[in-house]
C-alpha cells in the first residue's frame, strides 16, 4: 500500500497502469465492471486514498496532481479514470468526520464510493439516524466496501438539511440498472437502503460552511469546484486519448477515393489543429483556476465569489473543449469510427456520457453567467 512518504507521483503511477487497463478494458466494457486486477492495482498504488489526510495514512495530494493523474488514466480508458475519480473523491469524507471514526471507516485497503445527490431521507433516532432511499449512478459500488449517500433529514424540528451518510456496502442493495451507452465499465448501478441505521458521527452535514476536522489547504478548497474539476479531468484525458488514436490512424489510412493518407489532407490538418487548440485552451483555463484557488487556500485566504465562479466555469469549458476534440477525431476517422474495434467509438460514447454529469452541464454556464454579471448565483453552485 502506497503512503505519503514513499508514493511515486500519481501521474507516474497512472501511466504505469496503462498496459493493465488496456488489457482489461474490452472485457470491462462488455461486463459493465472492471476486473479485480485493475481495481487491486489502483488500490495498491494508493489512488483511492489520494485525498485521505496524511494523518490517517492517506496521500493528501494537491488538486492539480489529482487532476493530472485522472487525465492520464483517462488516456487509457475513461471508465477506469471515472472509478479512480469516484474512489479518490469519496475519500474526502474522511476529513469531515471525527478522526477516530475516520480511522475505523477508512482503513488502508478499503475503497469508498459515493453519491452526492440527496436521493434518500433520514430520520433522527437515538444514537444516529435511519436512512431510506434509492440512489442512481453509484459508480464503483461493485468493488467498494463503503459508500457515502446523501439524504435529506426532516422531521427533527429543524429546517431540512443535507447529510452525507457513510454506510457499509453490506447494508446496501445493488440493483442491476447500468445498461447505458457510455462509461459502461463503471458499473454505476442504483443502490437502495430500507430503514438502515447509521450511527451518530458516521457522516457530516453537506453545507458550504461545514468545517473539516483536518487541517490543510486541501480540505478548505471549494468542494463544488473540486468535484467539477475532477469530472473535467476525465474528459480531458479522454479527448487526449482520442486525438492520439486519430494521429495513429491518420498516417496509415487512405480514405476511399483519395490518393493521400488521411494525415496529408488539408481538412484533416485544419480540423485536427482546431481540436488541439480547444483542448489545450480548456485545460490551461482549468489548471490556472485550480492553482489560483490552491494558492489562496495555502495563504489562508477564502477564494472570492468570482474565483469560485471561474473555477466552475473552467470545468465546464474544459469539458466543452474535450467534447469538440473527441467529436473531431471521431468524424475525421470516417467509417472506421463506427466499429466496436475502434477505440474512437468508445471515446465518443464515453465523452458524451460525461457531458450529462450535473457538475458540467450547460446549466453551469447560466449559473456562472449570473454570478459574473453581478446577480445572485443559484443555490449550491458555489
Amino acid at each position: 500500500m502506497a503512503d505519503a512518504g514513499t508514493a511515486a507521483p500519481l501521474v507516474e503511477v497512472a501511466r504505469s497502469l496503462r498496459p493493465l487497463i488496456l488489457e482489461h478494458a474490452d472485457a470491462a466494457e462488455r461486463e459493465s465492471r472492471y476486473a479485480q486486477p485493475v481495481i487491486d492495482a489502483m488500490r495498491e498504488a494508493g489512488i483511492y486514498r489520494a485525498l485521505v489526510p496524511t494523518a490517517l495514512g492517506g496521500l493528501e495530494t494537491t488538486p492539480a496532481e489529482l487532476l493530472a493523474m485522472l487525465e492520464e488514466l483517462a488516456r487509457a480508458d475513461a471508465s477506469a479514470a471515472w472509478l479512480a475519480m469516484i474512489g479518490s473523491t469519496s475519500g474526502l469524507a474522511s476529513a469531515f468526520i471525527d478522526p477516530a471514526i475516520a480511522r475505523e471507516l477508512f482503513t488502508p485497503g478499503r475503497i469508498a464510493a459515493g453519491v452526492v445527490a440527496p436521493r434518500g431521507t433520514g430520520r433522527r433516532v437515538e444514537g444516529g439516524l435511519v436512512l431510506t432511499g434509492r440512489w442512481p449512478f453509484a459508480s464503483g459500488c461493485q468493488h467498494s466496501s463503503l459508500i457515502g449517500l446523501s439524504c435529506m433529514i426532516e422531521g427533527d424540528g429543524t429546517p431540512p438539511s443535507v447529510y452525507h451518510a457513510l454506510v457499509p456496502m453490506g447494508d446496501v442493495e445493488v440493483l442491476d440498472t447500468w445498461d447505458v451507452s457510455g462509461l459502461r465499465a463503471t458499473g454505476s448501478h442504483d443502490v437502495v437502503l430500507h430503514d438502515v441505521f447509521v450511527p451518530e458521527g458516521h457522516g457530516f452535514s453537506f453545507l458550504p460552511e461545514q468545517q473539516p476536522h483536518q487541517e490543510g489547504a486541501l480540505y478548505r478548497f471549494p468542494l463544488r469546484g473540486l468535484l467539477s474539476a475532477v469530472v473535467a479531468a476525465v474528459a480531458l484525458g479522454t479527448a487526449r486519448g482520442a486525438l492520439e488514436d486519430l494521429r495513429a490512424l491518420a498516417t496509415v489510412k487512405t480514405p476511399t477515393g483519395r490518393q493521400r493518407a488521411l494525415a496529408e489532407m488539408a481538412t484533416t490538418q485544419v480540423d485536427y489543429a482546431r481540436a488541439e487548440g480547444r483542448l489545450h485552451s480548456g485545460r490551461a483555463f482549468l489548471f490556472e483556476m485550480v492553482e489560483e484557488l490552491w494558492q489562496a487556500r495555502e495563504r489562508g485566504e477564502r477564494p472570492s465569489e468570482e474565483q469560485r465562479t471561474l473555477m466552475r466555469l473552467a470545468s465546464t469549458a474544459a469539458v466543452d473543449g474535450a467534447v469538440a476534440a473527441v467529436d473531431a477525431a471521431y468524424t475525421l476517422a470516417g467509417a472506421t469510427s463506427l466499429y466496436a474495434t475502434s477505440p474512437l467509438q468508445r471515446r465518443f460514447r464515453d465523452i458524451h456520457a460525461i457531458t450529462q454529469h450535473i457538475m458540467v452541464t450547460t446549466v453551469s454556464y447560466e449559473a456562472a453567467g449570473r454570478a459574473l454579471l453581478g446577480l445572485t448565483a443559484p443555490p449550491g453552485f458555489l
